[in-house]
C-alpha cells in the first residue's frame, strides 16, 4: 500500500474543522448520569488462570443501561496493591478473551484491566462473554456494529461501549489493587477510539486519569474517513448510506457525538499516539486529526506525543509501539 493521503508535512498541521454539536457535553453528561442510575455491583473473582507469575481476577460490573460486561484485572502474582494501573480496549471484533491474552502490562508490574466490548469478541473467543442486550441493539444496520442506531445519537452502538468504558474505570477505583491517582487508558484501533472517547469523557464525569495510548486510532473524523477509504469498518457506513440515501444528515450528525476527534479536546490526561502513515483502515489524516486538536479544551497546556511509522499499514509500530509505551508509562507512573 503506497501512501495516499496528506504528505507528512501537512498532517503535522492539519487540524480540520469538524462538525460538534452544542449540546455535545450535556449529552455525554446525561448519558454517564443514566449509566450511574444502575448501581455499579463491581464484583472482582480470584480465578485460576494457568499462569504462574500472574493472578487473574473476572470481573463483572454495570455497563450502560445496567448490563453486566465482563473485563479481566491481571496482577503480578501476590500483588497487594495498589498498583499504577492500565485499562485497556480492544480492536474492532476484539474482546478479552482468554485469562492468557493480554497480560503484557501485568508482566510490567502494573494492575491491568482488558475489557470486553459488547456484542463482540469473535477474534479472540474464550472469554468475551459480554452481549449487547439493549433494547436499540436490534435497530436496522448493515452487517457490522458500525451503523447500529446511527440514526439517533441516543440509540447508536458506541454510545453504550463508551459508557462501559467510563464505567470500567470507575470500578477499577474501587479495587484495593488499584492506584487511582495512576490510572492511563490504551488500545489499538477500536480500541484507540474508546481510549480517545474515555479520555473525553473522564473530566465530564469527574474521573481524573493519568494518560491515554491511543494506538492507531479508530473512530475519528469520520466523514474524511468515508471519503478517503472503503475498508472495513468505515465501509459500513458508505454500504448503509449508499442504500439509505436520505439517511446522511442523520447519520453524520450522530457520528459527530462519537468522534474521536470531538472527544479528544476534552481530554485533560497527558497522551502518546501512533499512526501508520500507510494505514488505509485508519488514514493517517484522521489520527493527526485527532492529536493536533487533543487537550485543546484544557485549561491548561496537555502533554502530547505521536510516534510516526512511515513504511506500517494499520499494524502501525507493532512491538515498537509496545516499547515506546513501556517507557512512556514507566515515566508517567515514576
Amino acid at each position: 500500500m503506497p501512501m495516499f493521503d496528506l504528505p507528512l508535512d501537512d498532517l503535522v498541521s492539519y487540524r480540520p474543522e469538524v462538525a460538534e454539536p452544542a449540546d455535545f457535553d450535556a449529552f455525554w453528561t446525561e448519558t454517564v448520569a443514566d449509566a450511574r442510575s444502575f448501581p455499579l455491583a463491581a464484583e472482582f473473582t480470584l480465578m485460576e488462570n494457568k499462569l504462574a507469575l500472574i493472578d487473574t481476577y473476572d470481573v463483572t460490573f454495570s455497563g450502560f443501561g445496567g448490563s453486566a460486561v465482563k473485563a479481566w484485572l491481571h496482577v503480578p502474582a501476590g500483588a497487594s496493591g495498589p498498583l499504577p494501573t492500565v485499562v485497556q480496549y480492544h480492536g474492532y471484533s476484539g474482546g478479552r478473551g482468554f485469562p492468557h491474552s493480554y497480560t503484557l502490562w501485568a508482566q510490567a508490574g502494573y494492575a491491568h484491566f482488558v475489557m470486553d466490548t459488547r456484542g463482540q469478541g469473535w477474534s479472540v473467543g474464550g472469554g468475551s462473554s459480554t452481549p449487547d442486550s439493549s433494547i436499540d441493539a436490534g435497530l436496522i444496520h448493515t452487517p457490522g456494529f458500525m451503523t447500529a442506531g446511527i440514526t439517533d445519537p441516543a440509540s447508536y452502538y458506541y454510545r453504550r461501549v463508551y459508557a462501559d468504558a467510563i464505567r470500567l474505570l470507575e470500578a477499577a477505583r474501587e479495587s484495593p489493587l488499584v492506584d487511582p491517582a495512576k490510572i492511563v487508558v490504551t488500545g489499538g484501533s477500536q480500541g484507540g477510539g474508546i481510549t480517545l472517547a474515555a479520555a473525553g469523557i473522564a473530566p465530564l464525569a469527574g474521573i481524573d486519569l493519568l494518560g491515554a495510548a491511543p494506538d492507531v486510532p479508530f473512530l475519528c473524523h469520520f466523514r474524511r474517513a468515508t471519503q478517503l477509504t472503503d475498508r472495513l469498518p468505515y465501509a459500513e457506513i458508505t454500504e448503509y448510506l449508499a442504500g439509505w440515501r436520505d439517511h446522511e444528515d442523520a447519520v453524520y450528525r450522530t457520528l459527530s457525538y462519537f468522534d474521536g476527534v470531538n472527544l479528544g479536546r476534552r481530554a485533560t490526561a497527558s497522551a502518546l499516539f501512533s499512526v501508520g502513515l500507510m494505514d488505509d483502515v485508519c488514514p493517517p489524516s484522521t489520527v493527526f486529526a485527532a492529536y493536533n486538536h487533543y487537550g485543546s479544551r484544557a485549561s491548561g497546556d496537555i502533554s502530547k506525543d505521536i510516534k510516526v511509522y512511515s513504511h506500517n499499514q494499520h499494524e502501525g509500530g507493532a512491538g515498537y509501539q509496545l516499547n515506546a509505551q513501556l517507557d512512556w508509562f514507566g515515566r508517567l507512573f515514576g
